[in-house]
């Protein structure tokens, strides 16, 4: 099973990510509602999570406030994206509670960021996407996903509820 730690943003964010334009263009593949997250720690294929849910709860994190936007912008060459900072210790923190499970973790510094899109085409207008908001993290999750044509489902496989600072 594909594993990932991600935080989720809270409904009124949602809400506001979804009142963004998302005109229809050919290449183009917006992510949904369920799909937004912001990525913390990618395990890859993972046989259990038992191990990892373990550690999970050992983790001493921390809330953290994320701040999202202003303005979308293009993460390598097919991923349009809001930057969202804030998140970096906690970041760091899950892979430090899960250095050993699952693929290694990236040695580049942590890059926190929603998708809003997929795409092979040129021309995304991303600077007309701006959204800039900021939410309390109270919890992150650890998400199962499954891979099909119409894009990625996700499923929470569990909850873990962060230290008040």
């Amino acid at each position: 099973m594909r594993l990932f730690v991600a935080v989720r943003p809270p409904l009124d964010v949602v809400d506001a990510l979804g009142a963004l334009p998302r005109p229809a263009i050919d290449g183009v593949r917006w992510t949904t509602r369920d799909q937004w997250h912001v990525t913390l720690r990618f395990f890859g294929d993972v046989d259990d999570a038992d191990d990892i849910i373990d550690a999970m709860r050992l983790a001493p994190l921390e809330n953290a406030t994320a701040r999202m936007g202003p303005h979308a912008s293009m993460l390598g060459r097919g991923v349009v994206q809001l930057p969202v900072a804030g998140l970096d210790e906690l970041a760091a923190g899950v892979v430090d509670a899960t250095r050993s499970f699952g693929d290694a973790p990236p040695s580049r510094p942590f890059h926190g960021h929603l998708t809003l899109a997929r795409t092979k085409a040129r021309g995304v207008h991303q600077r007309a996407l701006e959204l800039e908001c900021a939410w309390p993290v109270r919890d992150v999750e650890l998400i199962r996903s499954h891979l099909g044509r119409g894009g990625a489902h996700y499923e929470t496989i569990s909850r873990f509820a962060l230290r008040r600072v």
